[in-house]
This record gives C-alpha cells, sequence and structure tokens, in this order.
C-alpha cells in the first residue's frame, strides 16, 4: 500500500501512465487521491489514464488481429470462451467494447478476441475510446471523491492518511475479489453446461 502510494507521488503522471497501460484500477483511484491532495491535477489523472488504457487496448486489439490463436494457445481456457465471446459481440456490439474493461478477466483477453472477431477497427478505435474514457473518469474519480469525504469529515487528513489508503486499496482489492468470484461461478456453470450437453 505504502509502495503504491510512494510509486503515485514520487512519479505523477508517470505512474498514471503504467496504471492505465498495465496495472488496472489501483494506480488510477490513488491518483485521484493524490489530485484531491494537490499532487497532481484531476482532469489530467483522468485524461493520462484513459488515453493510456485505450492504448493498451489498441495494442491489444493488433495482437488479436494478427497472431491472436498463436497468443492465446498458451491460455487455452480464454480460447474456449472465443465462440461465447462472438456470440456476445454479435449481440450488444458497442456495449461489450465499451465494459469489457470492467469484467472480470476481459482486461487483457477482452481486446485479444475482438481483435480476432470481425469487427472492423474504426468501430473498435470509437467503441474502446469511450470505454477508455468512462474507465479514466470513473476510477480517478473515484478516488477523489473518497479523498473529498474524508476531508470533510476530518479535520486533519493528513494524521489519517493512511487509513484512508487503506481503505482505497480495500476497495480495489475487494472489487478484484468479487470479480474473481463472479469469473470462477461463472467458469463453474459453463463447465456443468458442457459436461450435461457431453453426457
Amino acid at each position: 500500500m505504502d509502495t503504491l502510494w510512494q510509486f503515485v507521488t514520487q512519479y505523477g503522471y508517470w505512474a498514471v501512465v503504467l496504471g492505465g497501460l498495465v496495472e488496472g484500477e489501483t494506480l488510477l483511484i490513488l491518483a485521484g487521491f493524490a489530485a484531491r491532495l494537490g499532487h497532481l491535477d484531476l482532469p489530467a489523472v483522468m485524461a493520462v489514464g484513459a488515453l493510456m488504457g485505450a492504448l493498451s487496448d489498441v495494442l491489444l486489439f493488433s495482437v488479436g488481429r494478427w497472431r491472436g490463436p498463436q497468443v492465446l494457445a498458451r491460455w487455452p481456457q480464454v480460447l474456449r470462451y472465443r465462440e461465447r465471446f462472438n456470440r456476445l459481440v454479435a449481440r450488444w456490439g458497442m456495449l461489450v467494447v465499451i465494459g469489457m474493461r470492467f469484467m472480470y478477466g476481459m482486461r487483457w483477453a477482452g481486446p485479444i478476441l475482438l481483435g480476432m472477431s470481425d469487427m472492423p477497427w474504426p468501430r473498435f478505435l470509437a467503441f474502446n475510446l469511450v470505454g477508455a474514457s468512462l474507465w479514466g473518469f470513473l476510477a480517478a474519480g473515484a478516488g477523489w471523491m473518497f479523498g473529498a469525504a474524508a476531508q470533510a469529515m476530518l479535520a486533519d487528513l493528513h494524521e489519517v492518511q493512511g487509513w484512508v489508503l487503506g481503505a482505497l486499496v480495500a476497495l480495489a482489492l475487494g472489487l478484484a475479489a468479487w470479480r474473481g468470484w463472479r469469473g470462477r461461478v461463472r467458469r463453474a456453470a459453463e463447465g456443468n453446461e458442457e459436461r450435461n450437453s457431453g453426457a
């Protein structure tokens, strides 16, 4: 927790770049909190996080378009979801592209699977930018709002800064655990369906 916070306060927007490209919500939430404390600018945090998130998905979409089967051959469980994912894309299209970064297990696999689909580049780019913008706004905004609420309730935020940071990290970890649990339940249900259909 302290290490992540030090990383955000020491490297500022470079930490946001890394969070958008690789890590996910935790660094962006902490950067939003840092913006509340005056270390960073909130609109800049949202914009950088959104742009890096969008760039990450474009790179992964490219991997899926050109080398998807070879890359996902290392994760056969992801390849098993390809047909189901394609049905979701055919039915919901833009909503899948916008929402995939909020779905457990889709942060990396989703753009690659989309690259393997017949979705055209312009459509993906447009909806991906919408999804990344929403993600950057919500994640950084959550950190900022949490800091604002704590600041309103507590006279001196610096005395409880560690508790606030702990709560933010607990919130991010709880969200990840909940998404993981949902993914396991969904996979178990699908495994049961496959066994029943095979029988």
